[in-house]
């Protein structure tokens, strides 16, 4: 069954969610300009040419990938969920282990979004 919400961020700071409530953790969300099928197909897109990124799960609303630092290798949770009523992609990029993340989990939505806008799939 599809998730209905992202995962919560832990109380850390390498978390960002647009579900999260706490200023620190949170983001925007994807506001959508295209139909919600076209700008989900582009983000899965685009989510498989990040680097060092696998999609593990995907589906018509859900997707969760992994994303390794090119040192170390330390593993980030990626999830995006599709909320067609909102017109909108919730999004969310976590640090499995460690404190600080150096600000890599925000980076790495934000170039998404840059990617989106600049395809005219988002806001």
């Amino acid at each position: 069954m599809p998730s209905k919400k992202l995962s919560p961020c832990p109380n850390r700071p390498n978390c960002v969610s647009s579900e999260a409530t706490a200023g620190r953790h949170f983001i925007e969300p994807y506001v959508l300009a295209v139909d919600t099928h076209q700008a989900w197909q582009v983000l899965q897109t685009l989510i498989a040419d990040l680097p060092r990124t696998a999609v593990r799960i995907a589906n018509d609303t859900y997707i969760h990938a992994e994303s390794k630092s090119r040192l170390f290798g330390f593993v980030d949770d990626v999830e995006f969920l599709l909320q067609p009523k909102k017109n909108q992609i919730a999004i969310r990029s976590a640090s499995r282990t460690g404190y600080s993340d150096l600000g890599v989990n925000r980076k790495r939505l934000e170039i998404l979004r840059r990617k989106l806008q600049t395809l005219n799939v988002i806001r």
